[in-house]
């Protein structure tokens, strides 16, 4: 059902991962060890995060008028570079809080130019029939490689010695770039149709939103996917207090929250394809937004840490069901020459809302207490389902090709 450079792919996007587990807390452990500053800490993470707001829509015109292929492999290289000059200048005891926020600036960029290059590989190399399965795999291998193993990884090796984390990222995009070289076939947007004209960069994004907005079920589906990433972001910058202030846990509990997070997303992972043969995209991609929206309202509510847990593993399972469903869809009703820009609209709106969420939760944590945000979450997204076309007037929307 793979094609031969899935699993070249699947492998490539796992390893890289794993390094960016290890530099999501070796840079802000790096950051507060430099100054105690609270302001430059947060600078740190904010120049990672702005390339996604930045740079999403002209890095989705590039991947559609370039080879995706080539996209991944020149941000890897890139990154490795990045993140190795890093590393010889914390072994030289020489690092700066400037140098952390330009690597993160650029290590973000590279991040947002190799999301919007992988999102149109998936229909190159696989089937309709096998995407749903493709995405899933994906996915959990990330989420593995990143939470589960990169992020518990990373902390220990800092405490060995600071470069080391560093070093391992620089190597996991090394291994990365290496395997995409392994990748044969033609990856740019059409096959081997002459590539798209040049056209003036916002011409080409304009291009692009004027389609979304004419298809009732993407667009819709775009703006939900905005209200389910506020909802996501908010209760994991929270969730810290709802642990130790709600539930009366101390670090190890935290942490073992977030592992539940990510046990659960990998069972939303193995089952979604299945979900998404029986019942169609839409039953499923709804029946994982209520559900999230259930979880959140259960771990507003829940009177133990265990009642918690089954509520954050079930809110992980959801959630990844709602995303995958949504991925596969979109690979199946965007052409291949808007895939790229289609995919980081998406983006955009779910970064955007998704630090709009943050701050929001913050608020409402201050002045109700940490279960707050949990109420106010499962409010919208059992409202989520509301913006959505009905499956009978926009059947052909909700189409999965190969299904």
């Amino acid at each position: 059902m793979f094609s031969r450079g899935f699993p070249t792919l699947w492998a490539s996007v796992t390893i890289s991962s794993l390094g960016d587990g290890m530099r999501f807390v070796a840079l802000p452990l790096l950051a507060v060890g430099l100054t105690d500053d609270a302001r430059l800490v947060a600078l740190v993470a904010l120049a990672g995060q702005l390339p996604s707001l930045l740079l999403a829509l002209p890095a989705g015109a590039w991947a559609d008028r370039a080879d995706r292929r080539r996209m991944l492999l020149w941000s890897d290289a890139a990154r490795t570079l990045v993140v190795g000059a890093l590393a010889v200048a914390v072994a030289a005891d020489a690092v700066r809080i400037g140098w952390l926020v330009l690597a993160a600036l650029l290590l973000g960029a590279g991040d947002v130019v190799y999301g919007a290059g992988w999102s149109g590989m998936v229909p190159t190399l696989v089937p309709p029939a096998g995407r749903a399965r493709a995405n899933s795999r994906l996915q959990a291998g990330a989420l593995i490689a990143d939470t589960l193993l990169g992020t518990p990884l990373g902390a220990v090796l800092f405490g060995l010695a600071a470069v080391l984390p560093l070093a391992v990222d620089s190597l996991s995009f090394a291994v990365a770039a290496a395997l995409v070289l392994l990748l044969r076939g033609d990856f740019r947007p059409g096959g081997a149709e002459p590539l798209p004209a040049r056209a003036p960069l916002g011409r080409q994004v304009a291009e692009a939103l004027r389609w979304l907005r004419e298809r009732p079920v993407l667009f819709r589906l775009c703006l939900a996917r905005g209200l389910t990433g506020a909802v996501a972001s908010g209760l994991i910058a929270v969730l810290v207090l709802y642990a130790g202030r709600a539930q009366h846990l101390g670090p190890t509990g935290f942490a073992l929250l977030v592992a539940v997070f990510a046990v659960g997303g990998l069972l939303g992972s193995a089952l979604t394809p299945r979900l998404l043969h029986r019942w169609g995209a839409r039953t499923t991609m709804v029946a994982g937004v209520l559900g999230s929206g259930a979880c959140a309202l259960l771990m507003a509510l829940a009177p133990t840490p265990a009642v918690a847990a089954l509520a954050v593993a079930g809110y992980g399972a959801t959630d990844f069901a709602w995303a995958i469903g949504g991925l596969t869809l979109r690979q199946s009703q965007v052409p291949s020459r808007l895939l790229g820009r289609i995919s980081m609209a998406y983006q955009l709106v779910f970064n955007a809302a998704g630090a709009a969420g943050a701050a929001l939760a913050g608020l409402l944590a201050h002045q109700w207490g940490p279960r707050a945000p949990y109420f106010a979450g499962a409010a919208l997204l059992l409202a989520v389902p509301l913006l959505l076309p009905g499956a009978r007037r926009e059947a052909g929307g909700w189409v999965l090709a190969g299904n």
